[in-house]
């Protein structure tokens, strides 16, 4: 204990010290030989002083510093319980949430283990310049004039601890807060580049509510949560970390709901493409490289959108030459190829009304890995949606429905529809409704058989 309060004690005659002799530095000598001095005694300090401070910048060049962000996350979210005396808070539209974060020059403790860690949200006000250079490296790049890094101060002997243990544990934890409080937003392009207004998708469609086969709907979310935790798997057997489903059947099946449930299942951006929007393969890959890991590729009635020729087609060449010059080998190519291993935890999404007119490569396991039928309504699908729009799980009219929904193909949207005509809160009525537009479908069908 003497020993350390002699180490603190010289430290402290260190730093008085220096003050003095950076008084009458700045008098008397000239600033390359004050320089020198500060620098030689600031080393003598650090070598003395039982303390280590790491620097975390906001900017690693021109892009955000991951560490910064991530310590922005993870100190706001400390912020309502610990002793900070003053921090800010703010939401954007696209937030779920109120978010915090440290007030400026303001100062917070955290505990990992046995170490005790300080963090220090410096800023600084500076003098905005316009650096020709820096716009000439990138066109966004924002004049500021304030420059803002964290300090994270711990006892030195920690160092290994802390760059080895805590930063990776801020990081993750920074990740999954990001995670629980992310939107899904939604994707297009737009003059050949994914458009930075990205829209929050507001379909509140999940999984509990959507209207779809019990068994099926089961069978999906266990491969989607089987795919979410495979990340270790993927990499051990050599195979990208990505997934292909299919979505096939009538219109009005659900599929659109369906990719919702999922994306708000797994937190996913929607990515959706037009295929008539991209102008070569050369665009398509760069669209496709642009999307970042855990996202959602979706393409719509892909047997509608352009084209795709067969790749032995003899019209292949032509085709090249046309408006439109995206193939189906450049489409495999990004899908399954040597650039689908360019990011990780991606999802791709095909939807058709006519699974007969794709071509086979298109639908191989790798590409298309879960073929998943939309069909007309069943039992379990109405029991569904009577639930979402009344509120009922059982009721005398239900059987009788359901035996009419053997006999007669009808689309769960159209069920939907009627249930929504109605808008009434007596179940009855509603029910019957449903039971005599079904009666006129089963007649007009049996006209058009006859």
């Amino acid at each position: 204990m003497p020993k350390a309060k002699s180490v603190l004690s010289t430290a402290a005659s260190l730093a008085a010290s220096a003050m003095l002799i950076r008084s009458i530095c700045n008098e008397l000598l000239p600033t390359d030989i004050q320089d020198y001095i500060y620098s030689s005694l600031h080393n003598l300090s650090c070598h003395i002083s039982p303390q280590i401070t790491i620097v975390v910048e906001e900017f690693q060049g021109l892009s955000i510093n991951e560490v910064f962000d991530a310590a922005n996350v993870y100190l706001g979210s400390m912020t309502t319980t610990s002793s900070a005396q003053r921090f800010q808070v703010m939401k954007s539209e696209k937030e779920k949430r109120i978010g915090t974060t440290l007030n400026r020059n303001e100062e917070i403790v955290d505990v990992f283990g046995d170490l005790r860690l300080k963090w220090k949200f410096v800023c600084k006000q500076v003098q905005a310049t316009k650096n020709r250079n820096l716009l000439q490296q990138d066109n966004n790049a924002r004049l500021r004039s304030e420059v803002r890094h964290y300090e994270l101060s711990f006892h030195r002997k920690h160092k290994d601890v802390v760059l080895n243990l805590y930063l990776p544990h801020v990081l993750e934890k920074a990740k999954a807060i990001k995670e629980e409080n992310h939107m899904v937003k939604l994707h297009t392009v737009e003059y050949g580049c994914w458009d930075a207004n990205d829209m929050v998708l507001k379909h509140a469609m999940n999984f509990n509510t959507l209207a779809l086969d019990s068994e099926l709907k089961k069978a999906i979310m266990e491969d989607l949560d089987n795919f979410m935790n495979g990340k270790e798997y993927y990499t051990r057997v050599g195979k990208a970390w990505k997934r292909g489903y299919l979505l096939y059947g009538p219109p009005g099946t659900g599929k659109s709901s369906l990719i919702a449930a999922m994306a708000n299942h797994l937190k996913f951006d929607i990515y959706d493409l037009d295929l008539t929007d991209v102008q070569s393969n050369s665009d398509l890959r760069s669209l496709l490289l642009s999307m970042p890991s855990r996202s959602m590729l979706v393409i719509e009635d892909i047997d509608c959108s352009i084209t795709l020729e067969n790749r032995d087609s003899k019209d292949q060449a032509g085709h090249n030459q046309g408006d439109n010059k995206v193939t189906l080998s450049g489409l495999l190519n990004f899908i399954d190829g040597l650039w689908s291993c360019c990011s990780e935890g991606r999802i791709i999404i095909f939807t058709t009304n006519h699974k007969e007119k794709l071509d086979p490569a298109l639908l191989r396991p790798g590409r298309m890995d879960m073929h998943i039928h939309m069909s007309y309504c069943t039992a379990s699908v109405f029991e569904q949606l009577a639930f979402n729009y009344l509120g009922i799980s059982h009721h005398h009219l239900f059987e009788q429905i359901e035996e009419m929904l053997m006999k007669v193909n009808v689309t769960p949207a159209e069920v939907a529809g009627e249930l929504m005509k109605s808008k009434c809160k007596y179940a009855e009525i509603s029910l019957q409704g449903i039971v005599k537009f079904l009666h006129a479908k089963m007649n007009e069908q049996h006209k058009v058989t006859n």
